[in-house]
């Protein structure tokens, strides 16, 4: 049976160490973000007004073409692990783009989405702001440094909204200030056996995303930034 796992959260919450150590164990197509350079960046940060669109349309484009690519499936591996969900998307073009933009936008996405597959599960990761911006400051990736409390926690509020109603798929929600799966071999196991146990089991009243599951982690995605 093909599968389909989405790893979700904020910067430095985790998403690609977790779907490389996914890859490593079940023998995982790995898809991740694109790491093109976009041709309308460098305009964007010194005309934001006028450049915010094309950015986030060429974004926009380029997951869509990776989506285009996991639904056309691959003869050798059944399982597809990605860093990240295609209606994201939308959180940060809404952060970025005026109204009228935004319903330019909408116009695409909205056709585009209709053809993205669907994640068999989405396993949501965060930690406290305070973690992620020390998890941050160590990787010291680029453009990163400018990465602040508020940005964070602005982002924190746009994910909440967008699975609080999400019913396409399990939500698995996982805290993982913590947890280390990346060294340590116990951290290893239990998130693996977390996910696995989840893609299991069907039709389980304490499957992700139930009222169960959230009472679990109540403060997963809230408004703290402790």
């Amino acid at each position: 049976m093909r599968r389909y796992v989405v790893v979700e959260g904020l910067i430095g919450a985790g998403k690609t160490s977790l779907c490389r150590l996914l890859q490593e164990a079940w023998g995982a197509r790995l898809v991740l973000e694109p790491a093109e350079t976009n041709p309308f960046l460098e305009l964007f940060y010194t005309d934001p007004d006028q450049y915010a669109l094309p950015v986030q349309l060429y974004y926009l484009m380029s997951r869509w073409r990776q989506q285009v690519e996991i639904r056309q499936g691959d003869l050798f591996t059944d399982i597809v692990v990605s860093d990240y969900l295609f209606a994201k998307d939308r959180v940060f073009a809404e952060k970025t783009l005026q109204d009228d933009e935004l319903e330019i936008y909408d116009r695409f996405a909205g056709v585009l989405g209709g053809q993205a597959p669907v994640p068999d599960l989405v396993v949501l990761l965060d930690a406290p702001t305070s973690v992620l911006l020390k998890r941050i400051a160590k990787r010291k990736a680029p453009g990163e440094h400018a990465i602040t409390v508020e940005y964070l926690d602005d982002l924190r509020g746009r994910y909440k909204r967008l699975f609080a109603d999400w019913t396409h798929c399990p939500v698995l929600r996982i805290d993982n200030r913590d947890m280390n799966y990346v060294n340590d071999p116990d951290g290893r196991s239990a998130v693996l056996h977390r996910i696995e146990s989840v893609l299991k089991v069907d039709n389980d009243p304490r499957a992700p995303g139930s009222d169960s599951d959230r009472e679990a982690q109540p403060n997963l995605f809230g408004t703290g930034s402790s």
